[in-house]
């Protein structure tokens, strides 16, 4: 394993980098390890190396794996909390806000970094710290889309919960689903399934105001 180009080392002496930037490079390198051991099998001395730091550089900034690990995963859980908020927020186009949810899940499952893993398949679930975590993204989701359902069609916060959890359930599954088989069919196309499934469902409450149209969708 190689360590990480991020001028950790000029001419065989450390490179003092600014402390976010530092930060920056050994959250990467933490987040290669993590994907490709898992937190178990990790060990401090295997990050440091792929960063190209000392464990007293690494100590400095984390002051254990856990922490590094916790650190990564509050990232990645924001992201995609902030991702599903952007598509509520992004258009007034309701069938466009099912499409970029389902959208934003399977663009996390996707990207090269493999940092889904961390959230979904984290083999620390049942640690509190990670757990909580993970719920975060969740509720975070699911409550993104409730409040744009509730605002559009009027329906009571516990029927708005119940479809925005379905809503996030589907795309989280199916983006996992379609990773795990291979992607056998285009990431557009796995998308547009998921989200015209999605989308005839929640297109059958009319919004506030109108009634629903003669097969069952709203305008």
């Amino acid at each position: 394993m190689t360590a990480l180009g991020n001028g950790a080392q000029t001419a065989g002496r450390p490179t003092r980098l600014p402390r976010s930037a530092r930060r920056k490079q050994l959250l990467a390198a933490a987040q290669e390890v993590f994907v490709a051991q898992g937190y178990h099998a990790a060990a401090m001395d295997d990050i440091a190396e792929r960063a190209g730091v000392s464990k007293p550089v690494l100590y400095q900034h984390f002051p254990g794996k856990m922490e590094l690990y916790l650190a990564l995963l509050d990232t990645h859980c924001d992201a995609i909390v902030a991702k599903v908020q952007d598509a509520m927020t992004g258009t007034n186009d309701n069938k466009e806000r099912v499409s970029a949810s389902v959208r934003a899940y399977f663009d996390f499952v996707d990207h090269e970094s493999e940092a889904f893993r961390l959230v979904f398949e984290s083999d620390l679930r049942n640690d509190p710290a990670v757990r909580q975590r993970v719920e975060r993204v969740e509720q975070g989701c699911i409550a993104a889309i409730t409040d744009t359902i509730i605002s559009d069609t009027g329906v009571s916060r516990a029927h708005a919960e119940l479809l925005a959890s379905g809503l996030v359930g589907a795309a989280e599954t199916a983006a996992q689903f379609w990773l795990a088989r291979g992607r056998q069919l285009p990431k557009a196309e796995a998308e547009a399934l998921v989200a015209a499934l999605s989308w005839r469902g929640i297109a059958s409450f009319p919004l506030q105001g109108e009634s629903a149209g003669p097969q069952g969708e709203s305008a």
